[in-house]
């Protein structure tokens, strides 16, 4: 992982979520991004499929920018990497392609499942760690009462948080990287007046 300085993203558009909202595409960039640079079969025994189906699938990833051929395969066994760090979307964007918008809910969905497995291995696992640890991870929630503009100002603060802490334990003896995850959602699930919705009656 890049350190703190060196931390790139991408703004996905239309045909990169329309491209990344498979199953096993988004499972290879997560995987690239998590465990670094990999050729086609390695990816495959990584995650329980053939390398003819990773290879297909890294070249879609790669014809809109999210890995890359890093040249330094042996012969025909390219290596790959993750172009970027992360990635991130404005959902707005794709309020008029019905395409995209699909893509992006199905996007979305597959990542709380993914992040929702992770989450339960680390409790299978937890047993084995040491108290330290065990501590000091795991599940936390909290409730604030914000305007929009606030929500993204408290997003932006979080995000600031984590780069603060992203590379701090870098060689240090006993570090270990950790998985945090955000999502943020209103209680009450009614849309406020003047939404998409309720302008759409008037």
């Amino acid at each position: 992982m890049s350190d703190s300085d060196d931390y790139v993203g991408i703004q996905l558009d239309a045909r990169a979520v329309r491209v990344l909202a498979h199953p096993l595409r988004s499972r290879i960039l997560s995987r690239l991004r998590l465990t670094g640079p990999a050729t086609a079969t390695e990816l495959a025994a990584a995650l329980s499929t053939n390398s003819g189906a990773t290879s297909y699938h890294l070249r879609a990833l790669e014809s809109v920018g999210l890995v890359t051929d890093t040249g330094e395969g042996v012969g025909k066994r390219r290596l790959w990497r993750a172009s970027t760090d992360y990635h991130s979307w404005t959902n707005s964007d794709f309020a008029g392609d019905e395409d995209a918008r699909t893509a992006l809910d199905w996007l979305q969905r597959d990542y709380i499942r993914q992040f929702a497995t992770r989450a339960e291995r680390w409790l299978d696992a937890a047993d084995g760690w040491p108290r330290e640890w065990v501590d000091v991870l795991g599940l936390n929630d909290a409730f604030v009462e914000v305007t929009p503009a606030q929500a993204a100002a408290l997003r932006d603060d979080v995000d600031a948080l984590l780069a603060r802490y992203r590379a701090a334990g870098s060689g240090m003896a006993g570090a270990r990287r950790i998985h945090i995850s955000t999502q943020s959602s209103p209680i009450d699930l009614r849309p406020p007046a003047g939404g998409p919705h309720n302008a759409a009656n008037e």
